[in-house]
């Protein structure tokens, strides 16, 4: 079902860019386990000459994910750095990016310690009123890079209104969608030019692979990514291909759980004596909640929260001390985990540059798995006792 585009997204993610095998009817899509193709002379290589550039493992996975995004164009990476590191190829020395000051803590060391140092300025700015955006715009604006729900105080960033500014200076626009996933938020429908996903994360699923990918409608971008990927390396085995080809057949199912496992921890946070804050775009009083209403489809399994009064010793001790939630860096997982920004996943930003957006020290970040949220609950009322 190559072209599964009248379909509903769980048809699309169970069929969209598989056929059964030729040669045998397999149902699901084999593991291509190959390093380059016989031609049967010099130039009909069928599409496929070597497998840095194509795999057809890969090609069904890329054609699934875009699907999903509704967008014509997939491309897979050996990781979500590998997905940014493509994206930031577009751009040359004298270019300017405007991005938000709550980002992943990776991107953030991409951008200033890798790209920096190639002449391309970055500019980290509250985007949460897309007006503010504005006030950077100028004549070397290339890319506008945008997380949200951010990571990991959950940003919420109007896309729509991204998209104008962006179309507006000429600059391309790109959404890191990982959080949301295209169950929850489809960013090129709302005016994105590309959209990234950390693959290891929902859409992976079990905490199995690492993987990216890069989504467009543009078949010029398109065609500018590909060949960085296949000048550059950066691409995922067939193995790693067919995990997320098995992993994404039930991503609408899981993100089901994981939003309603979500949402009953999120209250249950909300209202206990040792929370200071919680973030999670679910409440009415969470900033730009209206714009998380309308733009996704529901808020998501990922909770950060504040100790109240913990000092970084009291705030390990309580990281520690989960026995269902496991205390690990990655997210988006049939299992629940429960992180350490400050020290784990955005150990690269400076104190002083991290607390700014509210990664403070006793802040920790969960990703809500699919367990019985009985469970979870329970966890949480021993840990946080």
């Amino acid at each position: 079902m190559k072209d599964a585009s009248s379909y509903g997204f769980g048809t699309k993610a169970i069929h969209a860019g598989q056929e059964p095998d030729p040669t045998t009817g397999a149902i699901m899509t084999p593991i291509y386990q190959t390093s380059t193709y016989v031609q049967e002379s010099p130039g009909t290589n069928k599409g496929y000459g070597y497998a840095r550039g194509k795999n057809p493992t890969r090609v069904a996975l890329e054609s699934c994910l875009a699907a999903l995004e509704g967008a014509a164009h997939g491309l897979c990476f050996s990781s979500g750095m590998g997905a940014m590191d493509a994206v930031c190829k577009l751009l040359r020395p004298g270019d300017e990016v405007i991005t938000g000051d709550d980002l992943y803590g990776g991107a953030y060391r991409m951008f200033t310690k890798v790209f920096a140092n190639y002449g391309i300025k970055f500019h980290f700015i509250n985007m949460t009123n897309a007006e503010n955006i504005h006030k950077y715009v100028n004549a070397n604006t290339k890319l506008i890079w945008v997380e949200t729900p951010s990571n990991p105080t959950m940003q919420i960033i109007d896309l729509a209104a991204v998209a104008k500014i962006a179309k507006e200076s000429k600059a391309l626009f790109a959404v890191d969608n990982t959080f949301a996933t295209p169950y929850l938020q489809n960013p090129i429908a709302l005016g994105a030019d590309i959209v990234m996903h950390s693959v290891t994360k929902y859409l992976g699923g079990h905490s199995d692979v690492v993987m990216g990918a890069l989504i467009t409608d543009s078949k010029e971008l398109y065609d500018q990514l590909y060949f960085i990927l296949n000048s550059c390396g950066a691409n995922p085995g067939p193995m790693d291909s067919f995990l997320v080809l098995r992993g994404v057949k039930t991503l609408h199912v899981r993100m089901d759980r994981h939003c309603e496992n979500g949402k009953k921890i999120a209250e249950f946070l909300k209202t206990h004596p040792k929370i200071e804050k919680i973030y999670w775009p679910g409440f009415t009083d969470h900033p730009n909640h209206d714009i998380a209403k309308k733009q996704m489809r529901d808020f998501g399994g990922m909770i950060s929260i504040v100790l109240k009064g913990a000092d970084l010793k009291e705030t390990f001790r309580i990281a520690s001390s989960f026995k269902v939630f496991s205390l690990a860096e990655s997210l988006g997982g049939v299992e629940s985990l429960i992180n350490h920004p400050a020290t784990m996943t955005h150990a690269s930003i400076p104190k002083e540059e991290r607390e700014k957006s509210g990664v403070v020290d006793n802040l920790l970040r969960l990703s809500v798995g699919i367990e019985n949220v009985d469970d979870l609950l329970g966890d949480l009322k021993q840990a946080l006792a």
